[in-house]
């Protein structure tokens, strides 16, 4: 027996000993010094996919650790330091593939034009380039585009799946009740085709990005508009064509591009410093931070209430519980100055962003606060925004959306197809009114109404306080109508157009920090590393996370949690 014990204490301490190890080879790894930058660099910032908004897990192990996702505000850092770094001389561009919104895009775009301002050298080159990537690269002083490649640039276009038919096949009737003509999230359940409401805010929305668009280019490649208008009615363009059309600068392989580069430069070989090995470099080497603290705090995905043990770094989108841990955590920070709140959101769940927009509130007491708008912030997404601070959104963010929705399914179509039946027994009035059995009546469609009408009157008139107005001047621009973020400006749903150093302009100005004086942006929530993961936090969002571009809109969460909704209609993705 006391060999017994001996043995398991012993195995006990080595288990304990082993991992204290591989723990402390972890922290050693993330403790690595910062990269040594070499003179005469480019900096080749790759951007591909979903750039986030939100810090993504990090892994420093092998390959991985080369394969820094770069998030939004990274991207604007980056440049940032590229821009005041004697050793870079230059920056090399490569959009492939961006998978995001006109918002970010815009973001992006500012970016480089400010990078461009120290005179530094910006080119892009395009890899079977879609007109997102050519958007983004627009500002470059030469576009290089491959010799056999060509410019997928065609003007744009919106399509809405509907799925009516396939319900009716398969035997499920789908209800569906709102406040405002537009709210017309359930007609991908209820019909086939566009509404007149919805046609007509597409037609305002693809109008309005196209046109966005077209300056875009005419700005960056020093056309006429018009002339921009009837060059891309002729795409897209095979790369001699990109080339005539004066699209592009030079059809080049990639290492003639570097080759170039170094002749402008004439400053001996070219160094290439990739981005992921660049965002270890630290803005305070640089003298970019100072002893004033700006907490960027990154609202991103579809509203839910989430689970009382999340600590808001989750990758489920914005929980309120976690949240609103989150913007407790920052207004009880005395080393805080100033908050710029990000959202990227269609809204959600009414409840969870009613308990969002109460803590926002409070925070906005406490600190001064600045609103910045991303792709989307939409509904739910604009309601926590209501707390009457300055709004900042860009020309092309989705926002708006002032309405709410309640929909149901009736699948006992489905069920008697399936041969599954359903005896039920009830007590009260309504007890059936969620039942996915029976279809709703004409008294609980009433009730249902009621209580979405009340909903909608709360959110116009949250609206109406935060934007100093009142409800009949809010009302007509509710309706759940989405509006682009130009639009919304123009008619007091948001105070200016810009992105991050707007924003952060705005919230220096509130907190009597100095125009000039650098300040230090604390991300919340933070990058998460592996040791998060092994410890049990946020494990559940890496696995979704790579749902993250399917599930962001309408996550299963809001259709089984129950309850009204405040989300954007439908996701646009004007191609």
């Amino acid at each position: 027996m006391a060999k017994f014990l001996f043995g398991l204490i012993t195995g006990v301490f080595v288990c304990i000993l082993g991992v204290l190890v591989v723990v402390f080879v972890l922290m050693r790894m993330f403790r690595e010094s910062p990269p040594a930058v070499a003179q005469n660099s480019a900096l080749l910032l790759q951007l591909s996919g979903d750039v986030p908004e939100r810090p993504p897990v990090e892994v420093p192990l092998g390959a991985f650790a080369d394969r820094s996702t770069p998030t939004v505000v990274n991207v604007w850092t980056l440049l940032r330091e590229a821009a005041v770094d004697a050793r870079v001389k230059a920056v090399v561009l490569e959009p492939e593939s961006l998978n995001v919104g006109w918002g970010k895009l815009e973001e992006f775009r500012a970016d480089l034009e400010q990078f461009k301002k120290s005179g530094k050298p910006l080119f892009a080159y395009l890899k079977n380039p879609s007109a997102r990537d050519y958007y983004v690269a627009t500002p470059a002083d030469r576009i290089y585009l491959g010799p056999t490649d060509w410019l997928n640039v065609k003007g744009m276009r919106v399509e809405l799946t509907y799925f009516k038919k396939t319900l009716d096949k398969i035997g499920v009737d789908v209800q569906v009740e709102h406040a405002g003509k537009y709210k017309d999230f359930g007609d991908m359940f209820t019909r086939t085709s566009m509404s007149p409401a919805t046609s007509e805010v597409m037609n305002s929305v693809l109008d309005g990005l196209y046109g966005n668009l077209v300056a875009r280019i005419a700005q960056g490649r020093k056309k006429n508009p018009e002339d921009v208008r009837a060059l891309l009615d002729k795409g897209p363009f095979l790369a001699n064509e990109a080339l005539a059309g004066g699209l592009v600068d030079e059809l080049r392989y990639e290492d003639q591009l570097f080759g170039e580069l170094q002749r402008k430069l004439n400053s001996g070989e070219i160094h290439k410093l990739t981005t992921a090995k660049y965002m270890k470099i630290t803005p305070g080497s640089l003298g970019l931070e100072g002893h004033h603290k700006i907490a960027m705090l990154v609202g991103d995905g579809a509203i839910t209430r989430g689970d009382p043990g999340n600590e808001g770094s989750s990758d489920s989108g914005i929980t309120a519980e976690g949240f609103n841990k989150l913007l407790g955590r920052i207004g009880s920070d005395s080393t805080v100055d100033g908050v710029v709140v990000r959202i990227d959101s269609p809204g959600g769940e009414s409840v969870a962003s009613d308990a969002i927009w109460r803590e926002m509130n409070i925070l906005s007491k406490k600190k001064p606060m600045v609103i910045s708008m991303s792709d989307a912030a939409a509904s739910g997404g604009y309601y926590m925004a209501m707390t009457g601070d300055p709004i900042v959104a860009y020309p092309g963010t989705l926002t708006g959306s002032i309405g709410v929705v309640f929909g149901k399914p009736n699948l006992h179509g489905l069920y008697d197809k399936l041969g599954v039946s359903k005896d039920m027994l009830t007590r009260g009035r309504f007890a059936a009114i969620d039942s996915d059995y029976t279809e709703l009546g004409p008294a609980e469609l009433a009730k249902l109404q009621d209580g979405i009408d009340a909903n909608y009157r709360d959110f116009v008139n949250r609206v109406a306080q935060s934007r100093r107005r009142t409800f009949d001047q809010i009302e007509p621009l509710a309706q759940g109508r989405v509006w682009l973020g130009a639009q919304a400006r123009d008619r007091g749903l948001v105070d200016e157009l810009g992105g991050l150093d707007r924003a952060i302009e705005l919230v220096k100005q509130k907190a009597r920090i100095p125009a000039s004086e650098n300040v230090t942006i604390a991300m919340y929530p933070p990058r998460r590393s592996i040791l998060d993961l092994i410890f049990g936090r946020s494990w559940e969002g890496t696995v979704e996370n790579r749902l993250r571009p399917y599930l962001k809109y309408w996550p299963p969460e809001l259709w089984t949690t129950g309850g009204m909704l405040r989300v954007m209609p439908y996701s646009v993705r004007a191609e």
